[in-house]
């Protein structure tokens, strides 16, 4: 089958590999679509690990299934997702699925962006959604990324009327202006350093968008009656963004760091006005099963206008030009690649 194989954001190659087999409890994916994850093009965190068959926002047709599957069956419509928790250990008892060591350590065989991936036991068992009828492979490969969105807002804090700020507006930061306006946000504010993103922001959802190179606190607080943001998502890892991130927030707001920085990386946190305006600071990785369930019913209901939000459909064969494209971060928003 064919492959495409990371060496690097700008190596990326087409290579022949032989089709993996399903075991006992697993099933055979054919992909009929699979989206490029910023987390994809992050070389700081999968350069030790190269070379690499990545991708991981999945959608396809069963192919075959092992001895023992029950449920599922060649042809079924399927999403899947590479992590998975146990739903047994102290971290997933405790609500927090995304730092189960399981769901950190599960993947698929040999990753999303080929012609087949292997889908093991424990995600054929947890991971895996028949798609609706209504609802297109493309549409459904944002399954995945949603469900982490919806993760996030739950971390925050979110609720229907409270005014929301998303600074940085990539996929991940559209996606939750999309969500917060879907979900019954108050005002949602937009930012970021290139013009087109914003005009994107307005479209999916944004009252309002700043150029990140602007006073964003003061700009907020001037479209937004005087007050901070009840809700900040920072959805990009630029240091400038983290401290507006911070200044922008309003009292008993909860400032959300979602997007990660490379390992080492420290700043500076205003700890007196954080404590004096019971601000919280909070992170969210990955989602949880119902995360996934949850954002295929919204996709399925039309709640967020993800289709429009693909700029670029490719085959397989020029997944080099998708991954310049998602690193540059200039012209795309969505790449979405058909095996």
């Amino acid at each position: 089958m064919k492959t495409a194989v990371w060496y690097r954001n700008e190596d990326v190659r087409i290579e022949e590999r032989p089709v993996p087999r399903p075991a006992p409890g697993e099933y055979l994916l054919r992909i009929e679509a699979s989206g490029i994850c910023g987390s994809d093009v992050m070389e700081w965190y999968r350069l030790p690990k190269a070379p690499l068959v990545l991708g991981h926002e999945i959608a396809g047709t069963v192919e075959a299934t092992g001895k023992g599957l029950s449920g599922l069956a060649p042809g079924d419509r399927v999403v899947v997702t590479h992590h998975v928790p146990c739903n047994t250990c102290r971290a997933c008892l405790g609500g927090h699925h995304s730092t189960c060591d399981t769901l950190r350590s599960t993947k698929l065989d040999p990753g999303g962006f080929c012609e087949f991936a292997r889908v093991p036991a424990l995600q054929a068992d947890r991971g895996t959604l028949r798609i609706p009828d209504s609802v297109s492979f493309e549409d459904a490969t944002f399954a995945e990324p949603l469900a982490c969105v919806l993760h996030g807002l739950e971390r925050a804090r979110f609720r229907p009327g409270a005014s929301v700020a998303v600074l940085g507006s990539g996929i991940t930061g559209l996606l939750f202006v999309a969500l917060a306006r879907a979900l019954g946000a108050g005002p949602v504010f937009a930012t970021d350093v290139v013009p087109w993103r914003r005009e994107a922001a307005l479209r999916f959802g944004a009252d309002a968008a700043i150029p990140a190179d602007d006073d964003v606190p003061a700009r907020l607080r001037e479209a937004n009656d005087g007050r901070g943001a009840d809700l900040v998502a920072v959805c990009t890892a630029a240091l400038p963004a983290l401290r507006q991130g911070m200044e922008a927030a309003g009292r008993g707001a909860t400032v959300l760091l979602f997007a990660p920085t490379e390992p080492g990386i420290e700043v500076p946190v205003p700890l007196w006005p954080l404590w004096r305006d019971d601000v919280t600071l909070t992170t969210a990785y990955a989602g949880a099963p119902r995360d996934l369930v949850t954002a295929l019913d919204l996709i399925r209901a039309r709640r967020l206008p993800v289709s429009g939000m693909i700029t670029h459909r490719l085959p397989l064969d020029r997944a080099a030009e998708g991954f310049r494209l998602v690193a540059a971060g200039r012209e795309s928003i969505k790449v979405v690649l058909f095996p």
